[in-house]
Protein backbone atom coordinates (compact mmCIF):
# COMPACT_ATOMS: atom_id res chain seq x y z
CA UNK A 1 0.00 0.00 0.00
CA UNK A 2 1.31 3.53 -0.16
CA UNK A 3 1.82 5.86 2.50
CA UNK A 4 -1.47 6.41 4.05
CA UNK A 5 -2.33 2.73 3.30
CA UNK A 6 -4.51 3.01 0.10
CA UNK A 7 -4.68 1.88 -3.52
CA UNK A 8 -3.00 4.11 -6.31
CA UNK A 9 -5.11 6.67 -7.37
CA UNK A 10 -6.28 4.84 -10.81
CA UNK A 11 -9.40 3.99 -13.06
CA UNK A 12 -8.65 0.06 -12.63
CA UNK A 13 -11.28 -0.84 -15.08
CA UNK A 14 -10.52 1.20 -17.72
CA UNK A 15 -6.33 0.13 -17.54
CA UNK A 16 -5.75 -1.07 -21.38
CA UNK A 17 -2.33 -3.76 -21.64
CA UNK A 18 0.66 -0.95 -21.23
CA UNK A 19 3.66 0.03 -19.25
CA UNK A 20 2.75 1.81 -16.16
CA UNK A 21 5.67 2.62 -13.88
CA UNK A 22 5.91 1.37 -10.13
CA UNK A 23 7.71 2.03 -7.21
CA UNK A 24 10.28 -0.79 -7.32
CA UNK A 25 11.80 -3.59 -8.73
CA UNK A 26 13.97 -6.25 -8.11
CA UNK A 27 17.71 -6.61 -9.59
CA UNK A 28 20.69 -9.32 -9.13
CA UNK A 29 24.03 -9.72 -11.27
CA UNK A 30 25.72 -13.09 -11.42
CA UNK A 31 29.24 -13.27 -12.52
CA UNK A 32 32.12 -15.86 -12.01
CA UNK A 33 29.38 -18.23 -11.44
CA UNK A 34 27.28 -17.55 -8.34
CA UNK A 35 24.56 -14.78 -8.38
CA UNK A 36 25.01 -11.51 -6.22
CA UNK A 37 22.66 -10.68 -3.33
CA UNK A 38 20.19 -9.24 -5.04
CA UNK A 39 17.88 -5.87 -4.07
CA UNK A 40 15.01 -3.93 -4.49
CA UNK A 41 15.73 -0.70 -6.19
CA UNK A 42 13.53 2.39 -7.94
CA UNK A 43 15.57 3.19 -10.74
CA UNK A 44 13.07 1.35 -13.92
CA UNK A 45 16.40 2.04 -16.57
CA UNK A 46 18.96 -0.37 -17.14
CA UNK A 47 22.60 0.39 -17.98
CA UNK A 48 23.96 -1.77 -20.47
CA UNK A 49 27.54 -2.00 -22.22
CA UNK A 50 26.83 -1.05 -25.78
CA UNK A 51 28.58 -4.86 -26.36
CA UNK A 52 26.14 -6.92 -24.63
CA UNK A 53 25.16 -10.05 -26.10
CA UNK A 54 21.51 -9.05 -24.98
CA UNK A 55 21.38 -6.41 -27.64
CA UNK A 56 23.42 -8.01 -30.55
CA UNK A 57 22.70 -11.72 -30.18
CA UNK A 58 19.12 -11.60 -28.08
CA UNK A 59 21.17 -13.49 -25.11
CA UNK A 60 17.95 -13.00 -22.96
CA UNK A 61 14.27 -14.81 -21.76
CA UNK A 62 11.42 -13.72 -19.82
CA UNK A 63 8.76 -14.63 -18.35
CA UNK A 64 4.88 -13.54 -17.60
CA UNK A 65 2.19 -13.34 -14.89
CA UNK A 66 -0.11 -12.01 -12.62
CA UNK A 67 -0.87 -11.22 -9.29
CA UNK A 68 -4.65 -11.01 -8.47
CA UNK A 69 -6.38 -9.62 -5.97
CA UNK A 70 -9.06 -11.84 -3.44
CA UNK A 71 -12.18 -11.41 -2.39
CA UNK A 72 -10.29 -11.74 0.91
CA UNK A 73 -7.86 -8.87 0.30
CA UNK A 74 -5.02 -11.68 -0.33
CA UNK A 75 -2.65 -11.17 -3.13
CA UNK A 76 -2.37 -14.21 -4.85
CA UNK A 77 -0.03 -16.03 -7.34
CA UNK A 78 -1.01 -18.76 -10.22
CA UNK A 79 1.89 -21.55 -10.01
CA UNK A 80 5.13 -19.09 -9.85
CA UNK A 81 7.16 -22.27 -9.57
CA UNK A 82 6.29 -23.51 -13.22
CA UNK A 83 7.38 -19.98 -14.47
CA UNK A 84 10.68 -20.76 -12.69
CA UNK A 85 11.30 -24.24 -14.20
CA UNK A 86 10.30 -22.77 -18.13
CA UNK A 87 12.52 -19.99 -17.34
CA UNK A 88 15.46 -22.44 -16.09
CA UNK A 89 14.61 -24.11 -19.47
CA UNK A 90 15.17 -22.15 -21.71
CA UNK A 91 18.15 -20.11 -19.88
CA UNK A 92 19.86 -23.34 -20.43
CA UNK A 93 18.82 -23.28 -24.12
CA UNK A 94 20.23 -20.13 -24.37
CA UNK A 95 23.60 -20.92 -22.08
CA UNK A 96 22.69 -18.99 -19.73
CA UNK A 97 22.89 -19.02 -16.11
CA UNK A 98 19.67 -20.85 -13.82
CA UNK A 99 17.96 -18.62 -11.68
CA UNK A 100 16.94 -20.84 -8.84
CA UNK A 101 13.37 -21.62 -8.09
CA UNK A 102 13.41 -20.33 -4.50
CA UNK A 103 15.86 -17.33 -5.70
CA UNK A 104 13.02 -16.36 -8.12
CA UNK A 105 9.61 -17.25 -6.61
CA UNK A 106 11.06 -14.94 -3.68
CA UNK A 107 12.74 -11.97 -6.08
CA UNK A 108 8.75 -12.08 -7.46
CA UNK A 109 7.39 -12.28 -3.59
CA UNK A 110 9.20 -9.07 -3.03
CA UNK A 111 9.02 -6.84 -5.68
CA UNK A 112 4.92 -7.76 -5.53
CA UNK A 113 4.68 -7.18 -1.77
CA UNK A 114 6.32 -3.40 -2.17
CA UNK A 115 4.19 -2.70 -4.58
CA UNK A 116 0.77 -3.89 -3.36
CA UNK A 117 -0.47 -0.28 -3.55
CA UNK A 118 -0.36 -1.01 -7.30
CA UNK A 119 -2.25 -4.18 -7.26
CA UNK A 120 -5.87 -3.76 -8.62
CA UNK A 121 -8.39 -3.98 -6.15
CA UNK A 122 -11.16 -7.04 -6.44
CA UNK A 123 -13.40 -6.82 -8.71
CA UNK A 124 -12.18 -4.36 -10.87
CA UNK A 125 -11.34 -6.53 -13.87
CA UNK A 126 -7.41 -5.80 -13.26
CA UNK A 127 -4.84 -7.51 -12.96
CA UNK A 128 -0.66 -6.88 -11.74
CA UNK A 129 1.29 -7.89 -14.43
CA UNK A 130 4.48 -9.40 -13.30
CA UNK A 131 7.79 -9.39 -16.00
CA UNK A 132 10.80 -11.70 -14.48
CA UNK A 133 13.51 -11.16 -17.05
CA UNK A 134 16.85 -12.64 -17.20
CA UNK A 135 19.77 -10.79 -19.84
CA UNK A 136 23.89 -10.80 -20.85
CA UNK A 137 24.89 -8.02 -20.46
CA UNK A 138 28.56 -6.60 -19.59
CA UNK A 139 31.25 -6.33 -22.71
CA UNK A 140 31.39 -8.20 -25.38
CA UNK A 141 31.68 -8.74 -29.41
CA UNK A 142 32.03 -12.33 -30.56
CA UNK A 143 29.50 -14.81 -30.95
CA UNK A 144 29.81 -16.06 -26.70
CA UNK A 145 27.56 -16.14 -23.73
CA UNK A 146 28.16 -12.73 -21.55
CA UNK A 147 30.21 -12.71 -18.95
CA UNK A 148 27.79 -11.11 -16.54
CA UNK A 149 23.87 -11.70 -16.39
CA UNK A 150 21.28 -9.40 -14.76
CA UNK A 151 17.96 -11.29 -13.19
CA UNK A 152 15.09 -8.27 -12.62
CA UNK A 153 11.08 -8.28 -11.77
CA UNK A 154 9.29 -5.51 -12.42
CA UNK A 155 5.47 -5.29 -12.38
CA UNK A 156 2.80 -3.25 -14.05
CA UNK A 157 -0.71 -3.13 -13.42
CA UNK A 158 -2.58 -4.16 -16.73
CA UNK A 159 -6.19 -4.42 -17.81
CA UNK A 160 -7.00 -7.54 -20.50
CA UNK A 161 -4.92 -8.26 -23.24
CA UNK A 162 -7.74 -8.04 -25.67
CA UNK A 163 -9.96 -4.85 -24.91
CA UNK A 164 -13.46 -6.85 -25.71
CA UNK A 165 -15.81 -6.66 -22.97
CA UNK A 166 -16.45 -9.76 -20.44
CA UNK A 167 -15.31 -13.77 -22.49
CA UNK A 168 -15.25 -11.53 -25.82
CA UNK A 169 -14.63 -12.97 -29.43
CA UNK A 170 -11.40 -12.94 -31.09
CA UNK A 171 -10.29 -13.69 -34.68
CA UNK A 172 -7.34 -14.94 -35.90
CA UNK A 173 -5.56 -15.33 -39.31
CA UNK A 174 -3.22 -18.18 -40.45
CA UNK A 175 0.06 -16.57 -41.39
CA UNK A 176 2.21 -17.07 -44.35
CA UNK A 177 5.46 -16.87 -42.43
CA UNK A 178 6.59 -19.54 -39.93
CA UNK A 179 7.31 -19.22 -36.69
CA UNK A 180 9.65 -21.37 -35.07
CA UNK A 181 11.51 -24.28 -36.73
CA UNK A 182 10.50 -27.87 -34.90
CA UNK A 183 13.94 -28.29 -33.40
CA UNK A 184 15.03 -24.64 -33.29
CA UNK A 185 13.67 -22.28 -30.36
CA UNK A 186 9.85 -22.12 -30.53
CA UNK A 187 8.99 -24.14 -26.88
CA UNK A 188 11.31 -21.64 -25.32
CA UNK A 189 10.53 -18.39 -23.95
CA UNK A 190 13.30 -16.38 -25.89
CA UNK A 191 12.88 -12.74 -26.75
CA UNK A 192 14.34 -13.02 -30.35
CA UNK A 193 10.83 -15.63 -31.09
CA UNK A 194 8.46 -12.55 -30.58
CA UNK A 195 10.50 -10.35 -32.67
CA UNK A 196 9.86 -12.04 -35.30
CA UNK A 197 6.44 -12.59 -34.91
CA UNK A 198 5.91 -8.24 -35.33
CA UNK A 199 5.39 -8.87 -38.86
CA UNK A 200 2.86 -11.23 -38.82
CA UNK A 201 0.92 -10.16 -36.04
CA UNK A 202 0.62 -6.82 -38.67
CA UNK A 203 -0.28 -8.48 -41.27
CA UNK A 204 -3.26 -10.48 -39.69
CA UNK A 205 -4.48 -6.92 -38.06
CA UNK A 206 -4.71 -5.92 -41.70
CA UNK A 207 -6.82 -8.63 -42.55
CA UNK A 208 -9.14 -7.41 -39.82
CA UNK A 209 -7.72 -10.04 -37.65
CA UNK A 210 -6.70 -9.73 -33.71
CA UNK A 211 -3.63 -12.27 -33.93
CA UNK A 212 -1.99 -14.31 -36.40
CA UNK A 213 -1.82 -18.22 -36.17
CA UNK A 214 1.16 -20.34 -37.34
CA UNK A 215 0.70 -23.61 -38.61
CA UNK A 216 3.86 -25.82 -38.66
CA UNK A 217 6.96 -24.89 -40.57
CA UNK A 218 7.21 -28.25 -42.14
CA UNK A 219 4.04 -28.46 -44.01
CA UNK A 220 1.70 -25.85 -43.37
CA UNK A 221 -0.83 -27.96 -41.95
CA UNK A 222 -0.70 -28.44 -38.45
CA UNK A 223 -1.88 -25.90 -36.28
CA UNK A 224 1.31 -24.55 -33.61
CA UNK A 225 -0.09 -21.10 -31.93
CA UNK A 226 -1.18 -17.95 -32.46
CA UNK A 227 1.26 -14.92 -32.14
CA UNK A 228 0.94 -14.56 -28.14
CA UNK A 229 -1.33 -17.24 -27.17
CA UNK A 230 -1.65 -21.14 -27.29
CA UNK A 231 -4.49 -22.74 -28.59
CA UNK A 232 -7.39 -25.11 -27.40
CA UNK A 233 -9.91 -26.44 -28.86
CA UNK A 234 -13.01 -28.09 -28.37
CA UNK A 235 -14.62 -30.75 -30.76
CA UNK A 236 -17.86 -31.82 -31.33
CA UNK A 237 -17.55 -35.56 -30.21
CA UNK A 238 -16.93 -33.59 -26.92
CA UNK A 239 -13.10 -33.92 -26.22
CA UNK A 240 -11.05 -30.99 -25.79
CA UNK A 241 -7.18 -30.72 -27.76
CA UNK A 242 -4.64 -28.70 -27.86
CA UNK A 243 -1.61 -29.26 -30.73
CA UNK A 244 1.32 -31.11 -29.81
CA UNK A 245 4.06 -29.68 -31.21
CA UNK A 246 8.19 -29.12 -30.95
CA UNK A 247 8.01 -25.28 -31.64
CA UNK A 248 5.33 -24.47 -29.56
CA UNK A 249 5.94 -22.90 -26.36
CA UNK A 250 4.58 -24.58 -22.84
CA UNK A 251 2.06 -22.82 -21.91
CA UNK A 252 1.01 -23.06 -18.04
CA UNK A 253 -2.63 -21.53 -18.79
CA UNK A 254 -2.88 -24.33 -21.43
CA UNK A 255 -1.42 -26.93 -19.21
CA UNK A 256 -4.01 -25.50 -16.27
CA UNK A 257 -6.95 -25.35 -18.59
CA UNK A 258 -6.48 -29.24 -19.45
CA UNK A 259 -6.31 -29.98 -16.17
CA UNK A 260 -9.60 -28.61 -15.22
CA UNK A 261 -11.33 -29.74 -18.72
CA UNK A 262 -10.45 -32.97 -17.32
CA UNK A 263 -10.89 -32.81 -13.61
CA UNK A 264 -13.53 -30.55 -13.42
CA UNK A 265 -15.81 -31.30 -16.54
CA UNK A 266 -15.22 -34.72 -17.05
CA UNK A 267 -13.86 -34.22 -21.00
CA UNK A 268 -11.43 -36.10 -22.21
CA UNK A 269 -8.26 -33.82 -22.91
CA UNK A 270 -5.82 -34.66 -25.34
CA UNK A 271 -2.62 -33.05 -26.74
CA UNK A 272 -2.06 -34.21 -30.32
CA UNK A 273 -1.33 -33.00 -33.99
CA UNK A 274 -4.35 -30.63 -35.52
CA UNK A 275 -4.59 -30.40 -39.16
CA UNK A 276 -6.69 -27.27 -39.94
CA UNK A 277 -8.08 -27.27 -43.44
CA UNK A 278 -8.83 -30.88 -42.67
CA UNK A 279 -10.32 -30.57 -39.01
CA UNK A 280 -12.22 -27.24 -39.04
CA UNK A 281 -15.74 -28.94 -39.72
CA UNK A 282 -14.88 -30.63 -36.57
CA UNK A 283 -14.50 -27.64 -34.26
CA UNK A 284 -17.44 -26.68 -31.76
CA UNK A 285 -15.35 -24.70 -29.92
CA UNK A 286 -11.72 -22.33 -30.31
CA UNK A 287 -9.45 -20.36 -28.13
CA UNK A 288 -6.45 -18.42 -27.44
CA UNK A 289 -4.92 -18.40 -23.55
CA UNK A 290 -2.02 -17.43 -21.82
CA UNK A 291 -0.85 -15.19 -19.02
CA UNK A 292 -1.84 -12.10 -21.09
CA UNK A 293 -4.81 -13.35 -22.77
CA UNK A 294 -6.17 -15.66 -20.07
CA UNK A 295 -8.75 -17.53 -22.26
CA UNK A 296 -10.27 -16.01 -25.16
CA UNK A 297 -12.64 -17.12 -27.51
CA UNK A 298 -11.94 -17.64 -31.29
CA UNK A 299 -14.91 -17.05 -33.41
CA UNK A 300 -13.16 -17.24 -37.06
CA UNK A 301 -10.07 -18.08 -38.74
CA UNK A 302 -8.52 -16.69 -41.81
CA UNK A 303 -7.08 -19.15 -44.37
CA UNK A 304 -6.58 -19.53 -47.91
CA UNK A 305 -8.16 -16.36 -49.09
CA UNK A 306 -11.88 -16.39 -46.60
CA UNK A 307 -12.98 -16.03 -43.18
CA UNK A 308 -14.04 -19.74 -41.78
CA UNK A 309 -16.55 -19.54 -39.19
CA UNK A 310 -16.16 -21.56 -35.93
CA UNK A 311 -19.45 -22.35 -33.39
CA UNK A 312 -21.93 -20.04 -33.08
CA UNK A 313 -19.32 -17.36 -34.30
CA UNK A 314 -19.94 -14.54 -32.52
CA UNK A 315 -20.31 -16.13 -28.88
CA UNK A 316 -18.54 -17.45 -26.37
CA UNK A 317 -19.43 -21.63 -26.71
CA UNK A 318 -20.71 -23.16 -22.91
CA UNK A 319 -17.28 -25.17 -22.95
CA UNK A 320 -14.75 -22.42 -23.32
CA UNK A 321 -17.21 -20.06 -20.82
CA UNK A 322 -16.92 -23.19 -18.16
CA UNK A 323 -13.42 -23.40 -18.27
CA UNK A 324 -12.68 -19.42 -18.46
CA UNK A 325 -14.68 -18.93 -15.06
CA UNK A 326 -12.90 -22.16 -13.42
CA UNK A 327 -9.53 -20.82 -14.32
CA UNK A 328 -10.34 -17.22 -13.33
CA UNK A 329 -12.03 -18.04 -10.24
CA UNK A 330 -9.47 -19.81 -9.20
CA UNK A 331 -7.05 -17.64 -10.15
CA UNK A 332 -8.52 -14.66 -7.96
CA UNK A 333 -9.55 -16.89 -4.89
CA UNK A 334 -13.38 -17.44 -5.86
CA UNK A 335 -13.03 -20.82 -5.83
CA UNK A 336 -11.55 -23.72 -4.23
CA UNK A 337 -8.21 -24.68 -5.32
CA UNK A 338 -7.90 -28.20 -5.01
CA UNK A 339 -4.64 -28.12 -6.71
CA UNK A 340 -2.46 -26.37 -4.79
CA UNK A 341 -2.10 -23.81 -7.62
CA UNK A 342 -2.16 -20.30 -5.28
CA UNK A 343 0.40 -18.86 -3.62
CA UNK A 344 -0.21 -16.26 -1.64
CA UNK A 345 2.23 -12.58 -1.21
CA UNK A 346 1.77 -12.48 2.77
Amino acid sequence: MNADGQKQALNWSELGFQYIKTEFRFRAVWHDGAWGEGELIKDEFIAIHEGAPAIHYAQQCFEGMKAQTGPDGRILLFRPDLNAERMQRTAARLLMPDVPTEMFVDAVLQTVRANASWVPPYGSGASLYIRPMLIGIGENLGLKPAQYYEYRVFVSPVGPYYKSPGLGMISLAVSEMDRAAPRGTGSYKAGANYAGGLLATKRAQELGANEALYLDSREQRFIDEAGSANIVIALKDGSLVTPKSEAILPSITRRSIMTLAEKKLGLTAVERPIELRKEIGDFAEAAACGTAAVLSPVGKIWFDGSWHEIGEGGQPGPIMQQLYDLLVGIQKGELEDNFGWLVAVD
